[in-house]
């Protein structure tokens, strides 16, 4: 595998290869970007992503933010292996992804990460259960108890319990966000990619499913990468990211308003129920 290229944030503020080398104590960082680069068009070529260097840690909650059309959804892509990049590399989990072919990225994709998005993508024909149990359904080729058993826990653990059976549309907007935060975490993956979670939502729902997100970073290390315009969600990750005409143009840390785990591990607090730390009831939002 090629020498990863690391290197320090410089003096104005903006993003050198590879920021902050000195985390990685743990495994190595969950994502790594090298020189990545993404076009579409032949004829005519649009430029979208350009020298992408950047890193996430394991247990790192990061903000990523920027003005519309500045490439965030499409970093989003490559990074969830949605996408494959026009140049560079990507590591994720420490698998270097140019060496995969679409059954691999797949394999990998399933294992390693969960994708929350603005709109719940629930299917409406299915239970909050069964909802959180397709992506173990979908690996496994059948619905086994322990599917059941992990899709029930997870339900209970963001606060809706006794809404098991309830079908999207008998849900709130907030309760259905919920059910798809449960089928992120199904099969324990080592990232969350959030695309404007709370986009949909109003702000007391929106406040509840953000600050079970952060309690979901803490108590079970995942770490997280937010696509947010909410500049108050954004002042409480642990960094933030700023992309603007394809390039980043800030990286910096954020710790005042956070009390979650650093990339050490140090500061996590045990196994709670994410529902009642959030703020959530079973029921409400």
């Amino acid at each position: 595998m090629a020498e990863r290229t690391t290197g320090p944030l410089d003096g104005s503020g903006t993003q050198g290869p590879g920021t902050f080398p000195e985390r990685g104590q743990n495994g190595g960082p969950v994502v790594l970007l090298n020189k990545v680069t993404k076009s579409f068009g032949d004829t005519v070529v649009t430029h979208v992503l350009k020298e992408i260097d950047f890193r996430l840690e394991r247990r790192e909650f990061t903000a990523l933010i920027g003005p519309s059309g500045s490439g965030k959804s499409t970093l989003l892509n490559l990074i969830g292996l949605l996408d494959r990049p026009t140049g560079g590399r990507i590591d994720l989990d420490g698998a270097d992804t140019r060496e995969l072919d679409e059954t691999g990225l797949t394999r990998l994709r399933g294992r390693a990460i969960g994708f929350v998005f603005q709109f719940h993508h629930l299917l409406p024909a299915f239970t909050a259960l069964e909802n959180v149990m397709l992506p173990g359904i979908a690996r496994d080729g059948r619905a086994r108890k322990a599917l059941r058993e992990r899709a029930s826990e997870l339900l209970g653990r963001v606060g809706l319990s006794n809404r098991l059976g309830y079908k999207p549309a008998e849900l709130s907007g907030g309760q259905q966000q919920r059910v798809a935060i449960a089928r992120a975490l199904s099969l324990s993956p080592k990232l969350i990619l959030a695309d404007e979670p709370t986009g949909n939502l109003d702000s007391q729902a929106s406040d509840q499913v953000f600050g079970l997100l952060r309690e979901i970073n803490r108590t079970e290390q995942t770490a997280f990468l937010v696509v947010t315009h909410d500049t108050r969600m954004a002042a409480r990750c642990d960094r933030i990211v700023e992309l603007v005409d394809g390039r980043i143009t800030g990286d910096r840390p954020n710790r005042a308003e956070t009390d979650g785990p650093g990339p050490n591990g140090k500061g996590g607090r045990p196994q709670r129920d994410y529902g009642k730390a959030s703020g959530l009831g079973d029921g409400e939002s």
